[in-house]
């Protein structure tokens, strides 16, 4: 996993929550914004297989609306220019967070609570690595392979990558502001 710097981090929370008291920031809409992407990735995956299972073609036709409502609203999120696959990452890490939140709370009533709550930590840490890569918290370029439950050697808290970041996201995204 890639390492954060310690530094860049800190500069960037004070950032966010001097802005927050600014109100120059709101996450929140960004948030609800990329929940509403997850939903139109599930819509195409629906007018997929109801146009598989069916035959009509009709289904088909109406994926291509939703995807060029989903492109416009996710560049609202992900800005990219750079030759990277930051776009196709960053829609693959929200529908595969969407996923994993569905079929945990199908877990859930069925009582594998247990199961759904791995599932929603997984989904919650696919979530949390789109907003690190979308905030630029996660510096790419020099990406190497670490202790799987460390930052760095330094880190004494060893959480691991996904739940430092997850506990960043947290702080930065509060979905309560109005």
């Amino acid at each position: 996993m890639p390492e954060i710097d310690s530094q860049k981090l800190n500069q960037f929370i004070a950032k966010v929550d001097a802005m927050k008291k600014q109100e120059k920031l709101d996450l929140s809409s960004d948030q609800d914004l990329s929940i509403a992407v997850m939903n139109l990735v599930g819509i195409e995956e629906h007018f997929f297989f109801s146009g598989a299972k069916t035959g009509n073609d009709k289904y088909y036709d109406l994926i291509k609306d939703v995807r060029e409502m989903r492109k416009q609203l996710l560049k609202k999120l992900v800005q990219t220019n750079d030759e990277s696959e930051k776009w196709c990452i960053s829609k693959h890490l929200l529908a595969a967070s969407y996923r994993l939140m569905e079929v945990g709370t199908k877990q859930l009533g069925m009582d594998k609570k247990q199961e759904a709550y791995d599932l929603f930590e997984k989904a919650y840490q696919l979530y949390s690595l789109f907003w690190g890569l979308n905030m630029k918290l996660i510096d790419v370029a020099n990406v190497q392979g670490i202790d799987e439950a460390a930052l760095n050697k330094h880190d004494k808290e060893k959480k691991g990558f996904l739940g430092k970041l997850g506990d960043l996201v947290k702080k930065a995204v509060d979905c309560c502001i109005e």
